[in-house]
């Protein structure tokens, strides 16, 4: 996830200077909607059950999907 602090921006102002818009580069608009759509799907799924960690990995190597 960017921080405000990495952005590359640049602002917009009105007549008195006050800020009114943004203008960043198109890869980093693109990586925020990219977490913004990460953070809706944790938001959506919220409420669903969770599986331990260890339960996931036994899966993962059972189907060999990791070494053992």
């Amino acid at each position: 996830m960017l921080s405000i602090k990495e952005l590359q921006v640049q602002y917009i102002t009105n007549e008195t200077g006050k800020k009114t818009a943004v203008i960043l580069p198109i890869e980093e608009f693109q990586d925020l909607i990219e977490d913004l759509e990460d953070l809706a799907v944790l938001i959506e799924r919220r409420n669903e059950p969770t599986i331990p960690f260890e339960e996931v990995v036994a899966k993962l190597k059972k189907n060999g999907l990791l070494p053992d």
